[in-house]
């Protein structure tokens, strides 16, 4: 996996982490930093974390499943790609408020991340290295979730659906792309 495609996938997984930050953004009457940045913390160490869990179990049953791990890789990212974007359309308001405490974020946390666990076995069976792209998956979320509650801060929900439509449309053609390579198609 290119340096590119690693690049794709960390900016889609950080759009759900992203999209709740700027419902926390909007929800700040003034943009306090430091809980932006404990916002960004949790989101950033839970998008780098569950890849490495999935990875881990991943590893655990890629001997059963080699033959048809590209398969898995298509489907695996075309769901989360696919419910992205049915999420996009989705009219329903979050709950929206400006807590940072341990139980809130840690509920926010995981729920952003939980896309990330199956990207983490899709790795695993891909035989890709997990260093890199966690690093990035961190990284840019953490980034790109201090990015969505300034934005959400300043201009409200506005983004929130095109970021994810996005995210979800940029999953989906890599594991299309993952299934073609490895049908020698491209």
């Amino acid at each position: 996996m290119g340096i590119f495609e690693i690049i794709f996938i960390s900016v889609s997984l950080s759009m759900d982490a992203f999209a709740v930050s700027v419902c926390k953004g909007l929800s700040m009457k003034k943009l306090d930093w430091k809980k932006a940045f404990i916002i960004s913390g949790y989101f950033g160490v839970f998008q780098a974390l569950m890849p490495v869990i999935g990875y881990f179990l991943g590893t655990a049953f890629s001997d059963l499943v080699t033959n048809i791990d590209h398969w898995i890789a298509f489907i695996l990212l075309g769901i989360i790609g696919g419910n992205m974007v049915k999420e996009s359309f989705d009219d329903e308001v979050e709950k929206r408020n400006d807590d940072v405490d341990f139980k809130t974020m840690i509920v926010l946390a995981i729920a952003t991340s939980i896309d990330a666990l199956a990207v983490g076995i899709t790795f695993a069976f891909l035989k890709t290295s997990i260093i890199l792209p966690v690093i990035f998956i961190g990284v840019i979320t953490f980034f790109m979730s201090l990015l969505g509650i300034k934005l959400g801060n300043k201009f409200g929900d506005k983004f929130q659906n095109k970021a994810e439509l996005l995210g979800g449309v940029i999953l989906i053609l890599i594991g299309l792309k993952i299934l073609l390579e490895h049908l020698g198609i491209i």
